[in-house]
């Protein structure tokens, strides 16, 4: 990656070199399996896409009559995640995720490659404001990459980092493998649902 000038993921510059450049090894152009099934299974809540990158799973939720925002801090990122959205591009939204406040409470937030684009030292900032979101009962859905590689993104975690990263707040619910990754997270993404306590 010695070509781009921006190198810390904390900011906002770091994404949208990337998004302007169209190296996204991340985005899979599509929303994956697991989620497909998880929302047709569930009736619409009240969803967050945090980080959504070019939200190709505003779409989906949308289309199955959930209430969903998908947000991210990279104007390049959002740009992508509006033409993707379509006629549902009011939903992706410039914003920080540590900042934003939802118009009215959240009964879940779907993880994506979110947290392992964050450095190890913000873990405890993202797994805090997710609790802070969302409400007793309230969904955490989504992807975790597991991996113990030291450079990123993306950022890989252990599961036993994971559990004592999220366990004080939530209750893991369902933990299933992956059968429709991309290459950069092929065996070692979980489909993972944790539950506000």
């Amino acid at each position: 990656m010695s070509e781009f000038s921006q190198r810390d993921p904390r900011t906002p510059a770091f994404w949208d070199e990337r998004f302007d450049r169209r190296f996204t090894p991340w985005d899979r152009g599509r929303a994956p399996q697991a989620l497909r099934e998880f929302v047709a299974a569930e009736a619409p809540r009240t969803v967050l896409v945090p980080g959504c990158g070019s939200a190709h799973e505003l779409a989906l939720f949308a289309g199955a009559g959930w209430d969903v925002t998908a947000i991210d801090f990279s104007s390049a990122a959002v740009a992508a995640g509006k033409a993707a959205a379509g006629a549902q591009a009011h939903r992706v939204v410039q914003a920080d995720f540590f900042t934003w406040q939802p118009p009215q409470p959240l009964q879940c937030i779907y993880e994506q490659a979110f947290l392992c684009a964050m450095p190890r030292a913000m873990w405890p900032q993202v797994a805090e404001r997710w609790a802070g979101l969302l409400p007793s009962g309230a969904l955490l859905v989504g992807y975790f990459y597991f991996d113990d590689g030291l450079k990123g993104p993306p950022f890989g975690i252990t599961r036993h980092a994971l559990d004592a990263l999220l366990a004080p707040d939530f209750t893991c619910e369902e933990d299933a493998a992956v059968t429709d990754s991309i290459a950069i997270f092929a065996g070692k993404e979980r489909w993972m649902r944790w539950r506000r306590r």
